[in-house]
């Protein structure tokens, strides 16, 4: 082996310092056995230079051993060089500066390079220190630094882009709410106003209703008998009959005859139960013989209020109304005044 590499040692410097040159010193004497250099005794400044930045400190022992280690230190740090690269806009991955897998292999210096000095690699990069750390044995390429800063750029702006589309989205529902809450609020209302407006039509309706009520006449009963008339006499009466009498089912709802004020509502002996309403021009309207009473003295009715029901409470032979009207305190014909007041009985 010492032979060997003594021999390549020499062509070597046959090949440096041609056939006629004079080895120097430090490869110490021959072999008498061999006629070959049997040390090899280099000091630093004496080793031929490599180019690029990539030197071995010292050449000993185990020297292809700690050229691989470099190597291999260059490969892993290429590698995760490349992890950084971003995606092309076609959807492709590549390391920016590099077109393909075989450039960025490329760039990595190999064993041949570091013993013959040839350059094989595109950048340089620091030499190893003393520790051999993968940092300071390979730089990453300037391309993949800018594409990683690329790539971060990038997400950073689709996190801000992504932020703002929040934002906005947010701001339109909170203005679409708003929106909707004043509709509401405006429906809302439109309804007051129109529930507000059909009851003041409905207030103006029953307004115009009693002004009308309280101008008209109505018959005491809707559905009756006339059984007795006026002026009639017989043993039922102490005299001539001072009303008529209009027979109906006991518990006929008896209405008011025209606007007035009760003055009576009260037992009043042999008419049973009696109410007495005072029209406004005086006239008294007599219902007896009531079953029951719906109103009380003083109370203001109009025309059709109920008064009472039919009865045959007092000097009575059977359910009916008597009914007498009376001007000026003397008993008329209800007939006749009814009549005159446009009703037709």
């Amino acid at each position: 082996m010492a032979s060997n590499r003594h021999a390549s040692i020499e062509d070597t410097h046959l090949d440096t310092y041609g056939s006629t040159g004079t080895f120097p010193a430090y490869y110490g004497p021959k072999s008498a056995d061999t006629e070959t250099y049997t040390e090899w005794n280099p000091r630093e400044e004496t080793l031929v230079p490599v180019r690029g930045r990539h030197r071995v400190a010292r050449q000993r022992g185990g020297t292809i051993a700690r050229s691989r280690a470099v190597l291999g230190v260059g490969v892993f740090a290429a590698v995760g060089a490349g992890g950084m690269a971003t995606a092309n806009e076609d959807g492709t991955s590549a390391v920016a500066g590099v077109d393909t897998a075989t450039d960025t292999m490329s760039a990595i210096p190999v064993l041949g390079g570091l013993l013959t000095g040839t350059d094989t690699s595109a950048p340089e990069a620091p030499a190893s220190d003393a520790s051999g750390s993968a940092e300071s044995a390979v730089s990453a390429p300037v391309g993949v630094i800018d594409a990683g800063e690329a790539l971060r750029a990038r997400l950073l702006q689709q996190a801000d882009q992504q932020e703002a589309g929040a934002e906005a989205q947010a701001v339109t529902a909170a203005v679409q709410e708003a929106e909707e809450a004043a509709a509401e609020a405006a429906a809302a209302a439109a309804e007051a106003e129109r529930e507000a407006e059909e009851e003041r039509r409905r207030e103006q309706e029953e307004a115009e209703r009693l002004e009308r009520l309280r101008a008209d006449y109505a018959l005491p009963l809707n559905d009756y008998r006339l059984s007795s008339y006026f002026g009639e006499s017989g043993s039922l009466w102490q005299s001539t009959h001072t009303g008529i009498d209009l027979s109906a089912p006991t518990g006929t709802p008896i209405k008011n005859v025209h606007t007035g004020t009760v003055t009576e509502a009260a037992w009043a002996g042999s008419y049973g139960y009696r109410v007495i309403v005072q029209l406004e021009d005086g006239t008294e309207v007599w219902y007896c013989h009531l079953s029951s009473m719906s109103v009380s003295a003083g109370e203001e009715l109009i025309t059709g209020d109920t008064v009472g029901h039919v009865g045959s409470t007092g000097n009575s032979t059977g359910p009916h109304l008597h009914l007498e009207v009376r001007p000026g305190g003397t008993a008329i014909d209800p007939l006749s005044w009814l009549r005159d007041k446009g009703l037709t009985i």
